[in-house]
This record gives structure tokens, C-alpha cells and sequence, in this order.
């Protein structure tokens, strides 16, 4: 597991107001890719591929101009949540899920966890 820091609420603005002004574009992929940069530091990377197509994750990358696997944990604090998470640690192949090959585990549903 990482051992990345979950980045702060400042560093987070910091990164959203240093994009913002070059913006130019759709203004609700910007807003997701906010999101999942915020979600990421609960959840951490590897849960955001089990929800998002990777090149997803790789364009609002683009749009924060960060890298996804170097702002947030591989696997976040509340990771347990997420119902794809899960399901590939019973299965054990992250990959092979993220990949589409093993059909029904990418979801974004999450659950509550006891």
C-alpha cells in the first residue's frame, strides 16, 4: 500500500486555482476532474480506475495538470466503501478488472462498511 500523504484542502485550491484561469473548455469535466481529485485522497488511485475508464482519470489529470498516482494514496483510508474494491480483493486481479477483462467489478457504487 502507498505511503503517499493525503494532500490538504489548501494544497487541493491550490492545485483547482493554479488551472483555473488557462481553463477553456467544458466546464463540467473540469468540475469532475476536481471531484475525483477530492474523492482520490478518501478513496486513493486505484479505487478511481476500478470507477472511471483510465483515460479518464489520464484527461482530468491533464486538466489539473497533476498525476493521479502522485497527489493521492494507491489505496485510500476509505477504499473499503467502494463495491469494485472489494469484489478485486476477493478476485485478486486489479488490473485485469481495470482492463474490462473480467467482466462486472468496475462499478461506482459504493457500500457501507461495518
Amino acid at each position: 500500500m502507498s505511503r503517499k500523504p493525503v494532500l490538504s484542502y489548501t494544497k487541493i485550491g491550490d492545485i483547482v486555482d493554479g488551472r483555473f484561469n488557462d481553463f477553456v473548455g467544458d466546464i463540467t469535466e473540469f468540475e469532475s476532474a476536481i471531484g475525483a481529485l477530492v474523492l482520490g485522497q478518501k478513496m486513493g488511485w486505484k479505487v478511481l480506475l476500478l470507477i472511471h475508464d483510465r483515460r479518464t482519470i489520464q484527461k482530468y489529470g491533464k486538466i489539473l495538470g497533476i498525476d493521479f498516482r502522485e497527489v493521492m494514496p494507491e489505496v485510500g483510508e476509505k477504499a473499503q466503501k467502494s463495491v469494485a474494491w472489494k469484489a478485486v480483493q476477493e478476485i485478486g486481479n486489479f488490473w485485469k478488472a481495470v482492463k474490462g477483462e473480467i467482466k462486472g467489478i468496475k462499478t461506482p457504487e459504493l457500500a457501507r462498511v461495518k
